[in-house]
Order: C-alpha cells, then sequence, then structure tokens
C-alpha cells in the first residue's frame, strides 16, 4: 500500500476516533472538524494563529520534560518564565490536537505524535530512574525529584516554595486528554489516565486536612482533569480524586451562595469552579453544581468589566476598590476568560440559555479576539482599562507567559460552541459565518453573516431532508421588537423560550432559508460601584478609541520575568478626554461615521480634553494608547471633582515615577513575582486594604528589582543642613550599602 493513502486512512480513522472521544466528554458538541469557518474575523484569527504556532520549536518545548526524567534534551528549553519550566508544552499540544481537527493540517497531526512519542519515552524514563515518586509521571516542573519526594511524605515546605507545581502539571494533563478527545490518539488516553494514576498514588497517604492545606497553592484545573478521567475510563477513583483535590474554601461558600472571592487570586479560582462544575454535571451532586453555577453567576454579574473581562493585578477587587481597574495597568487577564469561556460552555451543556451565550459572545468579541494581534500574531497577557494606556504582545518564541499558553488554544477551537445540539434540536449560538456538517442526521447547515459589521444572518439547509428543531439565540441587546425570524421569506413568531431561543420545528430540506435580523443599538455600561465611568457598547461589541502611540515602551515583550507588564509612561487620568453631559442621554452621543461601519464620534456632548479620533470595536485597536471606560460627569459641578481628581493623580504619579519596584501583600502573584519567604506570617484586611502581617517571633521577606539604581529621586532633606536635593539611589552589592548619586551640575 502507498504510504500516501495509509496516511489518508490514518487521518480517516483518527477523525473518527475524535468525533467519538469528543461526544463521550462533550455530548452536545460538534466535532470540530464538522464546523468549517468561512470567511469572517474568527477565521482569519484562526489561520493567522496556525502561521504562529508553527514557528515554535518542539524539541525546545519538551527539552524540561527530558530533563527532569533523565534524558538527555534535543534541544535548548526555552527560558519560559523562571520557575515555571514545561507548562507550554501542554498548551501547545492542546493546540495542535484541536487545530489538526479544525483544519486538518497536516503538520499539527505529526506534531502531535511526534510530541506523543516523546512523552511515552518521559514516561518510561521517570518509571526506571525514579522508581520511589515517579512512576507514571509526565512532568517538566523543575526540580522534580526533590519536589514530589518531599510532598510525597506530607513535607509541604518545598512545594509552597516552588511557583504552582500542579497548575504546571495540569497543562500536560489537559494537552494529553485533548489528544485523545479531539484525535483520538489512544496512546494519549493511556498517558492521560496513568498521569491521573500518578496524582491518586502521590497523594494517597496525604490527610483530608493535608489535602486541602496544599490546596492554598494555584492548582490549575487538576479537579476538572481528574473528573475527566472518571468520564473517559468509568473508574469512580478518578470521580474520588477529583473530590479530594476540589478546595472546600471556595467549594462550600460558593455552594450556599456566599461571594468569598474577594481579593483572591482569579486565575486561580475560576479553574477550581470548572472542576466544580465538572464534578457535579458528572455525579450529580448539587453541591458542586450549585458552586459552579453561582461562581458563575457572581463573576459575570458582579466582578466583570464591559468587554467580558476580569480581575486586577491578577485579583478579584473588593466591590469598593474597582477604581483600581482605572489606577493600575495590568487589567484583566486573558487566562481569566479563556477559563470562563470553558465553564459556560459547561454550564449551557446542563442548562442551555442565552445568558450563557450572551456572555461567551461578550467576552469572545471583546477580549479573546482583541488578545492577538492581527499583524504578527502575539499574544496579550493583561488588558488595562486605565484610559490612554496600552498592552503588550508577546513575540513567537519569546515571552512564555500563562496566556501566551491559552493563547495559543483560543483560536483553534472557535467552531466548539457556533453550534451546539440536544436531542432532535440544534441551537444556532454564535452568529459567525460558518458551515455544519450534521453527520448524525444528515444536515449540512450554512451560515452566512457580516456580524458584527452587519445585522443580519441568512441560514440554508445546504443538504438534507427530515424533521428537527432549529433554536436561534434571541440576544439581550437587541431591542424589543427588533428580532425578527424568517422561514422561506415568511415571518414567524420572534417570541423566545424560557432559554432565550426562538424554535422552529418543521419538516426541513435543501434549499430552505432561515433569515435573522438582530439590529443593534448603541448601550452606556458603567464600571461596577465606580458609575461615573463608562463604556460604549454597539449591540454585544465593546467600542474603543485610540488615543496616541507615546512612550508604548516594550509592546512587543522579550524573556524577561515581568515583561507582559505595559512599562510606558502613566499618563494622568485628569488629563485623558471626558465628556460632560447635560439632560441628553449618553447612549445618543453616538453617530455612526458614513462608509465605515462600526465607526461613531461623538455628537452633542462636550469632550474635555478632547484627542482627534473615532470609536470603533475595541478588539480592531492594536499598537495605540487607548480609551474604553470615560469618565462622564454632569455639567453641574464637575469642576470640584476634577481638582480632586487632579490632586490624587498628581500625587499619584509622583509616587509612581519614586518607585523602583513594588509589591502588594497579600495577593497571590505579586508575592510570587518577589519571591516571598516566610515563617509565621499570616494575611488580613482593613477597610478593603489587604496586609501580610509576621506573628510570634516569624517574618516575611521579598526581594525587589532594583538593577543597581533608581530614577532621579526628588525632594531628599538634608538632615544636616535642611536643603532640599534631588538624587539617584544606587545600590553597592559588594558592601550591601545604598547610597547617593547625584545629576550633573547645569
Amino acid at each position: 500500500m502507498k504510504p500516501r493513502l495509509l496516511s489518508i486512512i490514518a487521518a480517516l480513522l483518527f477523525a473518527a476516533l475524535g468525533a467519538q472521544a469528543q461526544d463521550r466528554l462533550y455530548s452536545n458538541e460538534f466535532p470540530l472538524g464538522d464546523v468549517k469557518l468561512l470567511d469572517g474575523p474568527l477565521k482569519d484569527a484562526r489561520d493567522l494563529n496556525l502561521e504562529v504556532l508553527k514557528q515554535y520549536d518542539v524539541d525546545r518545548m519538551l527539552a524540561p520534560y527530558r530533563k527532569e526524567s533523565g534524558l538527555e534534551m534535543k534541544a535548548k528549553p526555552y527560558p519560559n518564565w523562571d520557575g515555571l519550566d514545561g507548562h507550554i508544552a501542554g498548551h501547545y499540544l492542546s493546540a495542535m490536537a484541536q487545530n489538526y481537527a479544525a483544519t486538518g493540517e497536516e503538520w499539527c497531526r505529526e506534531r502531535v505524535e511526534y510530541m506523543l512519542s516523546e512523552l511515552k519515552e518521559v514516561h518510561e524514563a521517570h518509571a526506571k530512574n525514579h522508581p520511589e515518586w515517579g512512576v507514571d509521571y509526565i512532568g517538566g516542573f523543575p526540580g522534580s525529584d526533590e519536589l514530589w519526594t518531599s510532598f510525597k511524605s506530607g513535607e509541604f515546605g518545598k512545594y509552597f516554595a516552588a511557583w504552582a507545581p500542579f497548575y504546571n502539571l495540569h497543562k500536560m494533563y489537559a494537552g494529553l486528554r485533548d489528544a485523545w478527545v479531539y484525535c483520538g490518539y489512544e496512546d494519549a488516553k493511556e498517558m492521560f489516565l496513568a498521569f491521573s494514576d500518578w496524582a491518586i498514588a502521590l497523594t494517597a497517604d496525604l490527610t483530608d486536612e493535608q489535602m486541602q492545606a496544599m490546596m492554598r497553592n494555584e492548582q490549575g484545573g487538576m479537579n476538572e482533569v481528574l473528573a475527566d478521567a472518571y468520564a473517559v475510563s468509568g473508574d469512580k477513583k478518578y470521580l474520588d480524586a477529583a473530590r479530594r483535590f476540589s478546595h472546600l474554601q471556595m467549594l462550600d461558600p460558593l455552594s450556599q451562595g456566599i461571594d468569598p472571592l474577594d481579593n483572591l487570586h482569579a486565575n486561580t479560582q475560576v479553574p477550581k469552579a470548572q472542576g466544580f462544575e465538572r464534578i457535579g454535571e458528572l455525579s450529580g451532586d448539587q453541591k458542586y453544581l450549585d458552586a459552579g453555577r453561582f461562581f458563575w453567576e457572581t463573576v459575570t454579574g458582579n466582578r466583570s468589566l464591559a468587554f467580558g473581562g476580569n480581575s486586577r493585578r491578577e485579583h478579584f477587587p473588593p466591590a469598593t476598590a474597582y477604581i483600581d481597574y482605572l489606577n493600575d495597568n495590568d487589567g484583566p487577564e486573558s487566562c481569566n476568560t479563556y477559563n470562563m469561556l470553558k465553564l459556560t460552555e459547561t454550564l449551557f451543556r446542563l442548562n442551555p440559555s442565552s445568558s450563557y451565550t450572551d456572555y461567551y459572545e461578550r467576552a469572545l468579541f471583546n477580549h479573546i479576539l482583541s488578545t492577538q494581534h492581527p499583524e504578527h500574531g502575539g499574544y496579550v497577557y493583561f488588558t488595562p482599562v486605565r484610559p490612554r494606556h496600552y498592552r503588550v504582545y508577546s513575540a513567537p518564541g519569546e515571552a512564555m507567559w500563562c496566556c501566551v499558553g491559552t493563547g495559543m488554544e483560543n483560536h483553534g477551537k472557535y467552531g466548539k460552541f457556533i453550534y451546539t445540539h440536544a436531542e432532535d434540536a440544534l441551537y444556532v449560538n454564535l452568529f459567525v459565518a460558518s458551515e455544519l456538517n450534521w453527520k448524525d442526521r444528515g444536515f449540512v447547515v450554512r451560515q452566512e453573516t457580516a456580524f458584527p459589521y452587519g445585522e443580519t444572518s441568512r441560514i440554508t439547509i445546504a443538504k438534507g431532508k427530515g424533521q428537527f428543531e432549529l433554536k436561534v439565540r434571541k440576544p439581550s441587546w437587541v431591542a424589543e421588537g427588533g428580532f425578527a425570524v424568517k422561514v422561506n421569506g415568511k415571518k414567524v413568531s420572534a417570541k423566545a423560550g424560557a432559554d432565550g431561543y426562538v424554535a422552529v420545528s418543521r419538516k426541513w430540506k435543501k434549499g430552505d432559508v432561515v433569515e435573522v435580523e438582530f439590529p443593534m443599538h448603541t448601550s452606556v455600561v458603567p464600571l461596577q460601584n465606580e458609575e461615573q465611568y463608562v463604556a460604549f457598547m454597539h449591540g454585544p461589541i465593546v467600542l474603543g478609541m485610540k488615543t496616541g502611540t507615546e512612550d508604548l515602551r516594550g509592546i512587543i515583550a522579550d524573556d524577561s520575568r515581568f515583561g507582559q507588564y505595559a512599562g510606558g509612561e502613566y499618563l494622568p487620568v485628569d488629563k485623558a478626554p471626558m465628556l460632560l453631559y447635560g439632560e441628553a442621554a449618553l447612549e445618543d452621543c453616538l453617530e455612526p461615521v458614513p462608509g465605515k461601519p462600526m465607526h461613531f464620534k461623538f455628537k452633542g456632548i462636550e469632550v474635555l480634553n478632547p484627542i482627534e479620533g473615532e470609536l470603533q470595536p475595541f478588539y480592531t485597536i492594536h499598537d495605540a494608547r487607548y480609551m474604553m471606560y470615560w469618565l462622564a460627569l454632569s455639567k453641574d459641578g464637575y469642576q470640584e471633582y476634577l481638582a480632586d481628581l487632579a490632586a490624587e493623580e498628581a500625587a499619584r504619579l509622583k509616587l509612581e515615577g519614586r518607585t523602583v519596584d513594588k509589591v502588594q501583600p497579600a495577593e497571590q502573584q505579586p508575592e510570587t513575582d518577589h519571591k516571598m519567604l516566610f515563617e509565621r506570617s499570616t494575611t488580613g484586611n482593613t477597610n478593603n486594604v489587604f496586609y501580610r502581617e509576621a506573628q510570634h517571633g516569624g517574618w516575611f521577606s521579598y526581594e525587589f528589582e532594583t538593577k543597581g539604581k533608581t530614577d532621579l529621586i526628588q525632594g531628599f532633606v538634608s538632615h544636616k543642613t535642611g536643603n532640599k536635593f534631588d538624587a539617584y539611589l544606587v545600590f553597592n552589592a559588594s558592601t550591601g550599602r545604598v547610597t547617593y548619586e547625584f545629576p550633573p551640575r547645569k
């Protein structure tokens, strides 16, 4: 038999197995390969991402795995984040599996197979070289031998000193699972279950109290992947393990409708909630179901910004601290939204509702799409909402952040949620140009739309004949009376059911056409508890405005530890454009720009500190500073507010200019970033200001980045003369002393 024919047969077999595997885990989804993206923003993003993914060196990503197993590395590892080596390979394996399933690209298949063969070697080497703890281990975490040896015995010192070990491992668990789910590789399934066995064996001798204690460290979605191992195998031991890896500190209050999220690291909590819901889905345990659902309702309803993202400084702020979004440069993290979409998919599968789909659409088009550069394809970590700040992008092969990993995956799975099914119902969830091959029913359904630049969608039965119920989402952003549905030119009732979908049940045949009209209008979304700041939306699309390109420092990040931060100058908030309104509603202050769909200008409203520009879809703004939230004040009494704001900004920016490095005590990521050490130290908060303290002879320490010399600091006062002077502070590494350095005399 010719090699080409063998390749075709293998590809067909993988496709068939992948479809079955995907259905076993996600019963309402269509196989990725059965949903074809047509021309539009999602297809553009997917195709560009493929070109970016092709530039990564697989051997460099796998190097930490070979190193930790005792095998010789085939290439120098990527720098990664110091201490988090290996996490990116799991994401990449998932991305390759998803993209092969979605596109059939041969090079994706080749890389999946190569990675699986290498990981099989790693699996075998660990069993041989680390029999005490490494049987069935498939990880690349640095210092695995020392770490897991002590961990297994219940000594957690090295575990807590390390940077999120299980978070790291979770990415490879998910990668192995996805290689089976989307491509049907049995080797991947076997390694996934074996790796799950390792987690069970590693923790077998730990008490329940020890399990809960160790979950103070970031877990990724360990409870979710162990629940998936149960779904894959049917063996209840994996479901029991998933429960043991569920953090009661979150599960208990959430299941009772209590919000415990103030100042917690956001992307630590979102995967936990996804795991809760997955456990509930597979077991029927109402406690877990309630916890996952309430978490979603809390985050989307009370803790998210207009574009669907959440967190500042990687943490959920208290309700009284939402002004931080305007003061800080590290806004919502892309990983959070990636995981919130996963949770939304699970909730929808259990209870189809347009409320889930509305959020999904908002987060997908406004946040996920915006985190990919449209030319070089780099990924975004933080999306600041501070007026006139900007975003930083990764470069292929550099800056191996967590959000690079999720960014690799985001764009290859767009086909997951455009359509779903339940019994004889076909759900049209998203208005995306695409073609569905519903093989089980013998239908091909084609959707043609220019959304979000158009307000209609045309759904055609391109193949097939038979009865089914077509369910089209009625978006919440359509004005009452504006939504319309026609079948073969005749209007049908556009009244939505309890699930928020308009249902059309009939015998369908080739050539039937469903036309959907969803006229969009402008709305205003205030910032949570800071309603003087507003964002503008047209339909579900958040509008932003470019404001300039000054000091875009580090916009293409390097491999430095903190390269993900937009370190350019903070421009004063009080000098940013702001709106003064009278009696007219803010919704009415925008007018379309002729000939430019989804572009708007202000009309009939006074703009202070105006900048020439247009509002446009936020996801199209790149390589520029921008406005997303606007300070909007009544013309009556605004001067006093601005005077106070100007004084606060002056003090804040003066302090910022004098600050070399900073850490926020009691916040997980800043403390990790600054290599915190401690003994007998606890945290708490006073008036929503979080603190860390040492007790009973305890201590804590951070390592700050000074680079040996500060920027020029003004306003020192001489103890001897009382005279004021300006100077640099300089650290002498040999003596450990800090001295002054004076600027040249003018």
